[in-house]
C-alpha cells in the first residue's frame, strides 16, 4: 500500500500539465505573439480574456509550425481553445489589436501544454502494463485537476471584470442623477424668479 502511495505521488509530480499565465498590453495597430514547442500528438490549449480597453475585444490567431492557421477569431472578448499538435514544432499564439486606432487592450491568457505521448516499444509484461495503465489514469486525473484550477482562475478574472463594470456603471448613474437634480433645482429657482419679476408691480414715485 505504501509503495502504491509513493508511486502515485511520483506520477502526480511527473504528470502535472505545464501552464503559463500572462497579462499583456497590446497597443493599437500592433500584434503580440507567443510560442510553445510541442511534440506531435501533444494536447495544447489556449484560454484568454480581454480585461481592459475599448469594447473588450481582440483578434486571436493560432498557427502551426508550417504557418498553417489552426484557429482564428475576430473581435472576441474571451475564449478557450484546445487542440492536438499535428506535427512536432513551434506553435504560435498571436493577439492583434490592429483594428483599434487609439485604445490599447489588456489581455490575460494562459497557454497549456500536456504530456507528450509515449510510444510503446515491444511487448510489455503484466506488471508493466498495470503500471502503464495506472500512469495513464493519474495523468488524466492530473490534467483534469489542472483544467479545473485553470477554469476557476478564469472565472475569478471574469467576476472581477464584471464587478468593475457594474461599479463603474453604478457610479455613472449616481453622478448623472445628481447632475439632473442640480439642473432641476436651478431651473425651478430660475422659473420662480422669472415669474416673480413678471408679476412684479413697479411703482413710480
Amino acid at each position: 500500500m505504501k509503495f502504491l502511495l509513493n508511486l502515485l505521488t511520483i506520477f502526480l509530480v511527473q504528470c502535472v500539465v505545464h501552464i503559463n499565465g500572462y497579462f499583456i498590453t497590446v497597443d493599437p495597430h500592433s500584434e503580440e505573439c507567443f510560442f510553445d514547442r510541442a511534440e506531435a500528438g501533444t494536447k495544447l490549449g489556449l484560454m484568454f480574456e480581454t480585461v481592459e480597453g475599448g469594447f473588450l475585444d481582440i483578434e486571436v490567431r493560432i498557427s502551426g509550425p508550417d504557418q498553417k492557421v489552426i484557429y482564428q477569431g475576430e473581435k472576441e472578448s474571451s475564449g478557450k481553445y484546445t487542440f492536438s499538435a499535428y506535427e512536432t514544432g513551434i506553435y504560435h499564439y498571436c493577439f492583434s489589436n490592429k483594428m483599434s486606432t487609439l485604445t490599447p487592450k489588456v489581455v490575460m491568457f494562459s497557454m497549456e501544454i500536456g504530456e507528450a505521448p509515449k510510444g510503446t516499444v515491444g511487448a510489455v509484461n503484466e506488471g508493466e502494463a498495470g503500471h502503464t495503465k495506472l500512469e495513464d489514469m493519474i495523468r488524466e486525473l492530473s490534467g483534469t485537476l489542472t483544467s479545473i484550477k485553470h477554469e476557476q482562475d478564469y472565472m475569478h478574472v471574469r467576476d472581477r471584470i464584471h464587478r468593475s463594470i457594474n461599479e463603474s456603471t453604478n457610479s455613472r448613474v449616481v453622478m448623472w442623477s445628481f447632475f439632473e437634480a442640480i439642473v432641476l433645482i436651478v431651473m425651478t429657482v430660475g422659473q420662480v424668479y422669472y415669474l416673480k419679476r413678471f408679476f412684479e408691480v413697479k411703482r413710480v414715485v
